[in-house]
């Protein structure tokens, strides 16, 4: 499911996304100008955010972690992937998706379809290819290759829509910063100005919301408490001035704390783990029946514990039903009993 709705005028909300190595690290530190991650990190466990100005326009630059980074488990990697939405809530005005322009292979062209797989189906229509080079050729040259001369390179691109900017891996090296600044800004107007949505981002944005709001009341008799010591010193302008600094910089404390901690990425592990834990003690203890009732128990137990370490898998797999088409209409019997037992357990 997709929807179409109008982003800030103001900020620009960007997530980044690679399949493996640093490039989106270098590409972070350019869009930020500063060294937001130093030279040596090629992956992280954890995604992040971060705001600065690109070309004059204020960025919130997130970073999801690499889609093919095998260090990281499918329970982490799923509590990663929901954090990565509720910090980019409501949603991203666009994806930037970054290669090493001198390492494209075959399993590149994986990404769109993992892509579609994790943020929905429509997310293409918002991606815009960013490729680091680090060598001398000059701009031209590289946009011929891109264009025209590697074909693999070429077929990658045009999956995106044919959308694509080369950066410098000198990050220091900001002078196309003004051009990447002018086709995202393309892009998003193409859109109707629009910020990507999908079912998985309302749901984001619903928690984190709900987050914010909780936090709030919790936090009335400190602020009221606050505004009355103003009172007492500033007078006029200078009153107005303070109290609006002083709400702002509450409200974003408050937002940055409910993106990074709310319901829905409580219930994450919790609920993979508990999902692992009852599919495998059913299953152990459908084995066990063969043994009677003592093997019951016995399978039963074992079965719960190996569930619960693959809980994450079947959380993950639940989870992307949300942004998918139905499932076909002919099922055999091992899809039908996952399908019953998941009616129950899919996140609220």
């Amino acid at each position: 499911m997709d929807k179409r709705k109008k982003g800030s005028p103001t900020e620009l909300r960007l997530m980044l996304i690679s399949s493996c190595g640093p490039s989106q690290f270098l590409l972070t530190n350019y869009i930020l100008g500063r060294e937001a991650f130093t030279k040596d990190i090629t992956s992280i466990s954890e995604c992040t955010k971060n705001t600065g100005v690109l070309s004059g326009r204020r960025v919130a630059v997130i970073n999801a972690p690499n889609i093919y980074d095998k260090g990281i488990c499918q329970v982490k990697r799923e509590m990663e992937l929901r954090k990565s939405k509720c910090l980019c809530s409501p949603g991203p005005h666009a994806f930037l998706v970054t290669f090493d322009l001198e390492k494209i292979s075959k399993n590149e062209m994986k990404t769109p379809k993992m892509m579609m797989e994790r943020y929905g189906r429509h997310c293409l229509r918002h991606c815009i290819v960013l490729l680091a080079y680090g060598g001398n050729l000059e701009l031209p040259a590289l946009e011929d290759r891109a264009e025209k001369t590697d074909w693999l390179l070429r077929d990658l691109i045009e999956q995106y829509g044919g959308r694509f900017h080369i950066f410098s891996k000198n990050w220091r090296d900001r002078r196309s910063d003004r051009e990447l600044l002018k086709k995202i800004e393309r892009m998003v107007a193409s859109l109707g100005g629009a910020f990507f949505s999908s079912r998985t981002f309302q749901k984001a944005d619903e928690y984190v919301k709900k987050e914010e709001k909780r936090l709030k009341k919790q936090r009335e008799g400190e602020i009221e408490k606050a505004l009355v010591e103003m009172e007492k010193q500033y007078i006029a302008e200078e009153l107005y001035q303070q109290k609006d600094t002083y709400i702002a910089n509450v409200g974003a404390e408050i937002r940055a704390m409910a993106e990074m901690d709310n319901g829905w990425l409580r219930t994450s592990l919790a609920r993979g783990l508990g999902t692992g834990l009852v599919v495998g003690a059913v299953m152990g203890a459908l084995f066990g029946s063969i043994e009677g009732p003592g093997g019951m128990v016995l399978y039963g137990i074992i079965g719960g514990a190996v569930g619960g370490s693959a809980g994450g898998t079947a959380q993950v797999a639940v989870e992307h039903m949300e942004d998918r088409v139905a499932p076909p209409a002919r099922l055999n019997f091992n899809s039908i009993f996952i399908n019953r037992f998941f009616v129950n357990t899919r996140p609220c």
